[in-house]
């Protein structure tokens, strides 16, 4: 086979490069020629012309020496010739290729010369003004950004407008300077804050500018405006939803948006996700109730409403949202059916017996990535299962999950049954023959088994699992504060302490480790200034996490502030009902003189988790026999 000399290689693939580059602009623009009627007149003689294309010999021969001399790597020369290429022809490709050769080379300021000769030569080039925005704030040249983004806004179609007022925020957001940025979006978009096509795109892309920007007050109150002129726009209960952190009072104008009959269910979902991140299960499963209400052949919320009604302690309720999933689910995928929804009041006492392997020829193997939320769903059954001490329906269910992905959360969940039932070595050994593929795996694997230490109560295997962890891996935030919980349980209060402090060394920013030492120092009125501080700075780091509120009000109670404590453990138990805030709200409104309530409040949890340990001590040391 013969070779090509190099340069007779380099040449053929140049001009490769250049016959695709001009086809893509100057060739591409020549329409195919049609067939010619049937007909002797000028108009059909005329139709049957075909344009040629703009690439005469000069031109191809000018582009393929700038295409040379950028493969020789004299990218300047390379990127003058293009440029000129592209003025004397108007072509946006040429002129495209120029900023990608000058881009290519780190050479900013070329760069911009050539979007600016684009604009020049092609004034009415939408693209010419996005990469001349977009180089503007690469080379940090935000206060120059004005012109060409009132222009882009101008020259946009009148129907896309909005879109691209919506998307300025996230198109503009790579700018050092989001405050200049901001006062830049709102002159450019004042043209467009009465049009009723693009007043509210107009405010919501504001409001997200100045929430990027810090001033969160700002953006609320341009969120506020724009629902307040309509009601229905999705926009800004969306902006209001990334505020909510924030502002609390964002809030309502998300559940006002969601109380009309058009609200789009994505905006609910978003609000669901916002919900359970700030771990606010009860207020989710609400918003999930009205999705599977609103849309009962919609599986996805059935999954999550399964979920939540798990860690609320709610088995039975749970089983049904996820029986549910799973039904929908199959009958999505046309599969067939192997479960029945139960009728509300009836959840099967056992789970069905394993679904038949598959054929050997045919689909063997883990579930496909499709089926990963049939998987989740079996493993959130056999917990639910689990939870009512039923271990041969959470076997069953257990049965079903083949993705080896998940071996070691199924052996998880086996070990624990087993620990409940008093096998504890079996259930370590079955964590501990699960393979490894990884460090991480061999870390998780140590966690596992740890936990499952801890389900049953066994403090001081718990601990030395831990220890041996940390040995194996030093520093890790995350071992150090579950070590440092066993010792508590230990009564190893000083190595507790020792343990927290350190995992706050290493992760500063870990909301837990704060948390958990401050909670713990409130709790034997320790240091109690120096509790709050350390409650209050995990509150910073994770606002309005329903446990560490609850750590806060804890911390008022034991310095006094009985009034302020009522407070934060209201406002903890409506986001979270969990069993411990609970025995804490009811021990201060018993201090507060409202007993009725207290025991209220105690019988609540008490039916959900009656051997919560905090729960039974408080009651046990107040003498209250419910």
């Amino acid at each position: 086979m013969a070779v090509l000399p190099r340069w007779l290689g380099l040449l053929a693939t140049t001009m490769c490069a250049v016959v695709g580059l001009c086809g893509a602009s100057a060739w591409a623009q020549t329409p195919a020629p049609k067939p010619a009627p049937v007909s002797t007149s000028d108009s059909a003689a005329e139709a049957t012309k075909v344009a040629n294309s703009t690439l005469d010999a000069p031109l191809f021969y000018q582009l393929l020496i700038g295409e040379m001399e950028l493969r020789s790597g004299q990218a300047g020369t390379a990127f003058e010739v293009i440029l000129d290429a592209a003025r004397r022809t108007r072509d946006e490709a040429l002129f495209r290729r120029a900023v990608d050769v000058a881009l290519q080379s780190r050479a900013g300021e070329q760069a911009l010369s050539a979007s600016r000769a684009w604009r020049s030569a092609l004034p009415e080039s939408l693209d010419a003004l996005r990469l001349q925005l977009q180089i503007l704030l690469a080379l940090n040249r935000n206060s120059e950004i004005n012109e060409p983004l009132r222009t882009l806004l101008k020259l946009t179609a009148d129907a896309e407008r909005a879109q691209l007022i919506s998307a300025l925020p996230q198109f503009l957001q790579r700018s050092s300077d989001p405050k200049l940025l901001a006062t830049s979006i709102d002159d450019a978009l004042k043209p467009y804050n009465a049009a009723p096509a693009t007043r509210i795109a107009a405010r919501v892309a504001s409001g997200r500018a100045w929430l990027n920007a810090g001033d969160a007050d700002r953006a609320l109150a341009l969120a506020q405006e724009a629902q307040a002129l309509e009601p229905a726009a999705p926009g800004p209960a969306l902006l209001a939803l990334d505020l909510m952190t924030l502002r609390p009072a964002a809030e309502r104008s998300v559940t006002k948006y969601l109380s009309l009959a058009s609200a789009e269910a994505p905006v609910r979902q978003a609000y669901v996700r916002a919900l359970t991140v700030a771990q606010r299960y009860a207020d989710a499963i609400t918003q999930l109730n009205t999705s599977t209400r609103l849309a009962p052949q919609e599986p996805a919320a059935y999954l999550t409403l399964g979920a939540l009604q798990l860690e609320m302690k709610q088995p039975k309720e749970a089983e049904q949202a996820l029986l549910r999933f799973v039904e929908l689910s199959q009958a999505k995928a046309a599969l067939p059916s192997v479960v029945t929804a139960p009728a509300p009041a009836a959840v099967p006492a056992t789970a069905p017996a394993p679904a038949p392997a598959p054929d050997d020829d045919d689909d063997e193997g883990p579930p496909r990535s499709g089926d990963q939320g049939l998987v989740q769903a079996w493993l959130l059954l056999a917990q639910a299962a689990e939870q009512r001490s039923d271990f041969k329906a959470a076997e069953g269910w257990l049965a079903r999950v083949e993705d080896p992905q998940r071996a070691l959360e199924v052996q998880t969940r086996r070990a624990t049954i087993l620990a409940r039932q008093g096998q504890i070595n079996p259930a370590r050994e079955l964590i501990r023959r699960t393979p490894e593929r990884s460090i991480e795996d061999a870390r998780a694997k140590l966690l596992a088994e740890a936990g499952v230490m801890r389900e049953v109560k066994r403090w001081r295997e718990a601990f030395e699992v831990l220890a041996a962890a940390n040995q194996r891996f030093p520093d890790d935030a995350d071992l150090l504060y579950e070590q440092a919980m066993m010792a508590e349980k230990l009564l190893q209060l000083d190595e507790m302490e020792r343990l927290l402090r350190r995992a706050i060394e290493v992760k500063p920013q870990s909301p837990h480790a704060h948390n958990a030492l401050g909670y713990s120092l409130a709790d034997r009125s320790l240091r109690l200034p120096e509790a709050r501080l350390l409650i209050q700075r995990a509150l910073d780091l994770a606002p309005g996490d329903p446990f560490i509120t609850d750590s806060l009000g804890w911390a008022e109670f034991r310095i006094g502030n009985l009034e302020e404590a009522l407070r934060l453990l209201r406002q903890a138990y409506a986001a979270r009902p969990d069993t411990e805030i609970g025995a804490h709200l009811g021990e201060v409104l018993w201090a507060a003189g409202q007993r009725d309530e207290a025991k209220r409040i105690w019988r609540e949890v008490g039916a959900r988790d009656k051997a919560n340990e905090v729960l039974r001590e408080t009651l046990a040391r107040l003498r209250i026999d419910l």
